[in-house]
């Protein structure tokens, strides 16, 4: 570690210290982080969502543009991105109240916080449902810190990769 990344990873250490005291163990908050954890795994919620909103919109285009949005940010964020910095993931050695996946891409930036985002700006154009959009994006990128697969400064990372591309997806597919 550099001297650089020491405050990052104090914030980190003290953002997961409080996570413990205040949110982890929970028997309703576990299971909720744990299933949007897992339904975000390859973005397969956004798609359902993407789905979902052609039916109700009678159109295929905005869910293809969304399943090309996520593709090309898993390949920016999964493949570019987290090669370039291969930071670690948080270790854990005791036993998660339920099963989840061991992602084998390295820790920073989160690509669940960053399709979220990326979901959240598209899946809410023209939609009432916009809050809810990025409610469950949060919900998403939250539960990578609550299952201990991410710090909390690659989530916020995520976030803001996220929120970038979503602006730029939105942009294009204007």
């Amino acid at each position: 570690m550099s001297d650089a990344d020491k405050p990052v990873e104090g914030i980190d250490t003290a953002v997961d210290a409080w996570w413990e005291r205040a949110l982890r163990g929970k028997p309703a908050l576990d299971r909720i982080m744990y299933s949007a954890s897992e339904a975000a795994n390859h973005s397969r919620l956004w798609h359902a969502l993407g789905a979902a909103q052609a039916v109700a919109r009678r159109s295929h285009r905005p869910a293809a543009e969304l399943s090309i949005s996520l593709l090309a940010e898993a390949v920016l964020v999964n493949g570019v991105i987290k090669t370039a910095f291969g930071r670690r993931r948080p270790v854990f050695a005791g036993n998660r109240p339920h099963a989840l996946r061991q992602p084998l891409t390295s820790s920073f930036p989160s690509g669940h916080a960053s399709a979220a985002m990326v979901a959240a700006s598209l899946l809410s154009r023209r939609s009432p449902w916009a809050p809810a959009y990025y409610a469950l994006a949060l919900v998403v990128a939250l539960s990578r810190i609550h299952v201990r697969i991410h710090h909390a400064s690659d989530v916020a990372a995520g976030i803001g990769t996220g929120a970038v591309l979503g602006a730029v997806a939105r942009r294009l597919w204007r």
